[in-house]
């Protein structure tokens, strides 16, 4: 017999079912979604032949008004709002298998079919893809979300903040409520490795440990974003998109020098650099009015590209390929989204047409750079004295009435620009392009020099190297036998070497004919001189100014100091513009039309007072209407936090990208990051580790494991494998020999013989010494063609080109690295030395596992290490000779007890909660 409850349930349901049942049947029928049903089928099983890449029929479906359009069979595949007449619908429901669409494919489902016939029917509504669709701020989810009281949250409470709302609202259709708190010592070490790379510092994990409330835990956060160690950590990200090494690349690889941009990252990172001025800098900081030294070399960024220094490459090849990568690290690392398709062809899923590709290109296109061995152009760094001597050039011009002249006087000692290398030579007679970098010059020699702007221009200056006296160089106009515009007498010089000679002055662009000729070559084949690059210029003004005699030697001292260089960006003067083609199927010898620079017209327009150069399109990229910028580096952050992003490929946002697991969260954030914390990463950080779904502690039960085994849906914490730095920088901090110096050229710790076989250059890895071989990984030398062996184990990269996402591995060459790297196995003598002075091998055993791991052990663990110390004591008691070769050293350490508790310190640095942020 039912009871009065039984039966107020039995009425509730009832009364549930019919509203339910009321709900469904009053609601009209859903519109499809383009983006979530349409166009997951186009993409699948249409686009392959009707897209970017093969437009069969003339019909694309990569566009609307070109799907709209009428194919080559004079019919319409797609008439809006008339399934019954469009073409498409009718193929795709036919069972000839030689005229049904996919065509040699399986068909489509009867629910596909259907699918797309209503769409057609409901208008064939096209939509954009989430990602280039301008961020808008969502709704915050409400808690306690319910349908018709299913799913009602029971942890209201839970949420530190409104990012964790987002969250839970995933958690209501799933069941799931999340996970507790991790304890106060998980959290300090999460906090500090996530944030600066290093394990917590003990005094911090010990004030953490007796203050567990919310002001603490934020204290906490404030002091790591603060710490100087933020910047290199973060800064060692960046550095694999930014594709950083410390060589050139190619077969040659030889040695670069551009370790200042790596150290103003660092700053940049540490000052907390407004994003989207870390953006415009380092795309455009030479373009930004009056520029330091910093935005020069913030621009290094788009100068880490590759240069082939191998002779009979051909220059105009690899800068093409130079600027090629520019524009894909553009896409790929600062919007998230694949581009270099489009070099051959239009896009075949996402809205980019090909030309757009080149369209893009072109602010990039018109830049001083051409593949030349010196990588011009470069910043120049005067030091000491020679900073007030430039400042005195600048001011004595200035003082004189000469301001412009002093602007650009000043550029060229610091850059030697715009000067034009000698590599653009041609017509070569008795003359060549020596090791196709140079021009040189033998016996009866002739080349020529195209397009050189002479207007108000009375005095060259060029960077020579003559081997022998008598040299004789005549430049003419227009032809070899032109008109004569200097003769010059080359003297010897001891390698490279400086020149002037003041000419009549002319106007016009002028073809510049060469000819040189020298008595004493005796042979035919010997070279008499090699040129680097002429600069064409006017004198000096003010000769009768006072102190006219001392600028003139202050100038010529400058410009011909030895000084330390950074490549950077600079834009070609208008009397050496290139103008941009697109390549016909992305060939670069099959140049197709002429292009303006421009942006892909299905994103935000180009901003209408912007100049057409990079500066523009800077800004045009961190406008706050771009799709892409702030939902690439929001992902970017979240990854670096939870192992993965709430896109997963990072790489990708596109249609073909995967899909996001919190959309709505993303738009939060990058709304969020651009507006209320006015592009601050630090703040960005800090909103996402104090919220509660960042502190749940790392544990799984089988059933969230079977439920969300990948942990997209964020009720535990992250479980990551440290980085290769990170793994790195904590031994060495743990042992106690990490080296708190910071910027500088980069290091070379400890690796093993033979790593390097450098051809032609001869280079080899010379160990650094004193505290530099235990510097932070992220000062680590890094080779293209043989990155350091530790990293490349635990999925470093060669920084070849721009890398988004380190896939991360898990393989045995990773346990040999830990158990058998010198810098493990010496970093675990000294924690072992570090851990006696707590005592007794319990005392020391405990005190190694804290500083390790910033907890305190537990007693089965202390009873584990003690065993493996007892066993290896025993052992190493009775073989003095195995004893010397753990302790590695003749002093009082040379001892069966100490080389014992190293077995244990290494097994401490090979523990799997020591190599794991949990």
């Amino acid at each position: 017999m039912p009871t009065r409850k039984n039966k107020k349930i039995l009425l509730v349901s009832l009364f549930l079912v019919a509203a339910a049942t009321l709900f469904i049947f009053s609601t009209p029928h859903n519109s499809v979604d383009f983006n979530t049903q349409v166009k997951p089928i186009f993409n699948k099983k249409c686009i392959s032949c009707h897209g970017g890449v093969k437009r069969q029929s003339g019909f694309s479906l990569l566009f609307r008004n070109e799907a709209l359009e009428k194919a080559e069979s004079g019919k319409y595949a797609i008439i809006p709002g008339d399934p019954e007449h469009s073409e498409m619908i009718r193929r795709i429901s036919l069972d000839d298998p030689e005229e049904r669409m996919p065509y040699k494919h399986a068909p489509l489902s009867p629910d596909e079919i259907s699918l797309l016939r209503d769409w057609v029917k409901q208008g064939a509504v096209w939509g954009n893809h989430w990602a280039y669709v301008p961020v808008k701020l969502p709704a915050i989810p409400q808690p306690g979300r319910s349908f018709f009281g299913a799913g009602k949250s029971n942890n209201a409470d839970w949420p530190k903040n409104d990012l964790d709302h987002f969250i839970m609202d995933k958690w209501a259709d799933a069941g799931l409520t999340g996970s507790p708190q991790a304890d106060n010592a998980t959290l300090a070490r999460r906090l500090s490795l996530d944030i600066t790379g290093l394990p917590v510092l003990p005094d911090q994990a010990a004030n953490f440990d007796t203050n567990i409330g919310e002001k603490s835990f934020e204290q906490l956060v404030d002091t790591l974003l603060a710490s100087p160690r933020f910047g290199e950590h973060w800064a060692s990200g960046w550095l694999d998109l930014a594709r950083y090494a410390d060589t050139k690349g190619y077969e040659r690889d030889d040695n670069r020098n551009i370790w200042r941009y790596r150290d103003w990252l660092i700053d940049a990172f540490n000052s907390d650099k407004r994003y989207d001025r870390f953006l415009i800098e380092q795309l455009a900081g030479d373009l930004l009015p009056n520029p330091d030294d910093a935005a020069m070399i913030a621009t290094a960024f788009q100068r880490n590209t590759m240069t082939n220094d191998e002779g009979g490459t051909d220059n105009e090849e690899f800068r093409t390929a130079a600027v090629i990568d520019r524009v894909n690290t553009t896409w790929q690392g600062l919007l998230g989204t694949t581009f270099s398709c489009v070099q051959c062809h239009s896009h075949p899923y996402d809205p980019f047409t090909h030309d757009e590709y080149y369209k893009f290109m072109a602010f990039f296109n018109d830049t001083r750079d051409e593949d030349s061995y010196a990588e011009y152009p470069v910043l120049r760094h005067y030091a000491g004295d020679d900073t007030s001597t430039l400042a005195f050039v600048g001011e004595w011009l200035t003082a004189n009435d000469f301001p412009r002249i002093a602007k650009t006087t000043i550029k060229f000692l610091k850059t030697w620009q715009p000067s034009i290398n000698s590599l653009n030579a041609d017509h070569f007679v008795n003359s060549e392009l020596a090791d196709t970098k140079w021009l040189v010059f033998r016996n009866h020699a002739t080349a020529r020099l195209k397009h050189v702007l002479l207007d108000d221009r009375n005095e060259l200056i060029f960077r020579y190297n003559a081997s022998q006296p008598g040299g004789r160089w005549e430049i003419r106009l227009d032809g070899a036998d032109g008109p004569l515009l200097a003769k010059i007498s080359l003297t010897p010089t001891k390698g490279w070497g400086f020149a002037r000679s003041v000419f009549k002055g002319t106007s016009g662009t002028h073809d510049l004919y060469f000819s040189y000729v020298n008595p004493e070559l005796k042979k035919p084949d010997q070279n008499g001189v090699m040129f680097d690059w002429f600069y064409f210029t006017q004198e000096l003004p003010g000769k009768t100014q006072p102190g006219y005699d001392s600028l003139q030697r202050a100038y010529w001292k400058l410009l011909t100091k030895n000084v330390q260089t950074t490549p950077v960006m600079m834009e070609n003067p208008p009397d050496m513009f290139r103008s941009t083609q697109v390549f016909e199927r992305g060939n670069w010898l099959v140049k197709g039309k002429t292009v303006l620079p421009d942006v892909p017209h299905s994103l935000n327009p180009f901003p209408a007072k912007a100049p057409r150069n990079r500066l523009g399109l800077a800004v045009w990229l961190t406008s706050k209407a771009n799709p892409l910028t702030a939902r690439t580096m929001v992902n970017r952050v979240w990854e670096q936090l939870f192992g993965s992003g709430l896109v997963e490929t990072l790489e990708d946002m596109g249609t073909q990208g995967a899909t996001p697991t919190h959309p709505e969260l993303l738009d939060y954030l990058s709304y969020r990051f651009m507006n209320d914390f006015n592009w601050s990463t630090k703040r960005l950080i800090k909103e996402i580790v104090m919220s509660a779904t960042y502190r749940q502690q790392s544990k799984a039960g089988k059933e969230l494991m079977e439920i969300d085994p990948a942990n997209s849906l964020y009720a535990r914490g992250p479980r990551i494998r440290l980085s290769a730095e990170q793994l790195r920088d904590q031994v060495l901090a743990v042992s106690g020999l990490l080296s708190p110096k910071m910027y500088g050229p980069s290091v070379m710790p400890w690796q093993p013989e033979g790593i390097w076989l450098s051809p032609y250059n001869g280079h080899s890895w010379v160990k650094s010494t004193g505290e530099d071989q235990y510097r932070r990984s992220v000062y680590t030398f890094l080779k293209r063609t043989a990155p350091y062996p530790s990293m490349i184990s635990f999925d470093g990269v060669s920084r070849e080109f721009c890398t988004v996402r380190r896939i991360r591995t898990n393989t045995p060459l990773q346990a040999l690295v830990t158990m058998n790297d010198s810098v493990y196995i010496e970093a675990g003598r000294h924690l072992a030395w570090q851990m006696q002075r707590a005592g007794d091998p319990a005392a020391a055993i405990s005190s190694g596992y804290k500083r390790a791991m910033g907890s305190l052990i537990t007693p089965q663990k202390l009873a584990a290490l003690s065993g493996l110390y007892n066993k290896a004591y025993l052992t190493l008691k009775a073989d003095p000779i195995k004893t010397c070769e753990i302790v590695g050293t003749m002093d009082d350490n040379n001892n069966p007890s100490s080389a014992a508790m190293v077995v244990v310190a290494q097994a401490i640095l090979n523990l799997d909660e020591f190599v794991t942020n949990n």
